[in-house]
């Protein structure tokens, strides 16, 4: 058994060097704990109250040759509460540079027909994109509760904190407007590379900006594919800053070394959507939700006969999902 070292042992030359180098290299370490337990705790962000109760509209892209009347009528027959309205060039069913003549004819027509505009999705990243400020401005005046922002790429040059650096001002300015008109600003996760890809990155970005004014829109369906099993903890990390959701199902089509997604109805994919409401309700998650029609006939579907015929293929879709997110929301008691 090795003898235990006393201040009375006999140490050689080559030993007391040792013993001195390792001293002199647990210095910094020593000095570096003392620091880190020094260190103020990060605040935590308040849960704020919600954006009234969960409406669930559905996201309009699959129908942006359709009327604004036209919509409005499907979606009321499929037991909707509302109309995430595409503000965007990219199949938009607004156009930006119309905002303020469409968007509000737009929404009468919703009204019209019993639902509610508590969200829209739009491309804006910067209070300097053209037509940002009208379009919010609009939004706020017609009763639009949040508004879906545009995407950002990682500058490889800066890397992941050099991009972050890079768009901060960008965001803290959005935040600024947003307060004043009195809209949230929301982030979508997104699976891919883009920021928000991963969800914690979220937190980085935001961890100093008032939830009321900018946030995130939180979609399980781009969570579960980048988080896997894991989602639940980035879920925790941001639910200050959701005030807005989206829903929509997935499943892996795979082949050696490689897998590609596509989109199911709800319920037939692989999002564990009993586990996320469960949470959602454990967490307070609430407030407007979208739901994304990302598979056939909505997206990717066959060719038909007559605008009738597409009509009514859409209704029996969506109604069947409606189904399925009502039991869930039900059982969960989400309200």
């Amino acid at each position: 058994m090795k003898p235990e070292f006393t201040p009375s042992s006999p140490v050689s030359r080559r030993g007391f060097v040792s013993l001195l180098a390792l001293g002199a290299a647990a210095a910094p370490l020593t000095a570096a704990i003392g620091r880190a337990e020094a260190a103020p705790a990060v605040k935590p962000v308040a849960i704020l109250e919600p954006l009234g109760p969960t409406v669930v509209h559905v996201f309009s892209k699959p129908m942006h040759q359709m009327s604004h009347a036209e919509t409005a009528k499907l979606l009321a027959e499929c037991g909707v509460g509302g109309i995430d309205y595409t503000v965007r060039k990219a199949q938009g069913h607004v156009l930006p540079d119309k905002v303020a003549e469409e968007l509000p004819r737009a929404i009468d027509a919703a009204h019209a027909a019993g639902l509610k505009v508590e969200m829209i999705t739009t491309e804006i990243t910067s209070v300097r994109d053209p037509h940002a400020e009208a379009t919010l401005r609009t939004a706020a005046k017609y009763g639009v509760k949040c508004y879906r922002l545009g995407n950002w790429n990682y500058d490889a040059k800066l890397g992941v904190l050099g991009t972050f650096e890079k768009i901060k001002p960008a965001l803290n300015e959005l935040a600024a407007l947003n307060a004043s008109l009195g809209i949230h600003g929301a982030i979508q996760n997104h699976s891919g590379t883009r920021i928000g890809s991963p969800v914690w990155d979220l937190y980085h970005l935001l961890r100093d900006i008032d939830p009321r004014a900018l946030g995130v829109q939180y979609d399980i369906r781009h969570a579960t594919t980048e988080g896997g099993q894991s989602w639940p903890l980035a879920l925790k990390l941001i639910r200050p800053w959701i005030r807005c959701t989206d829903m929509k199902d997935f499943r892996w089509q795979q082949a050696p070394g490689k897998a590609t997604v596509e989109g199911m109805p709800l319920g037939e994919g692989i999002v564990p959507l009993d586990a996320y409401f469960k949470l959602a309700k454990e967490l307070a998650i609430v407030g407007p939700m979208s739901v994304h029609l990302e598979y056939p006939p909505f997206e990717r579907g066959p060719k038909f006969a007559s605008a009738a015929e597409q009509r009514a293929a859409f209704v029996t879709a969506l109604k069947k999902d409606m189904a399925v997110l009502k039991g869930l929301m039900t059982k969960h008691q989400i309200t």
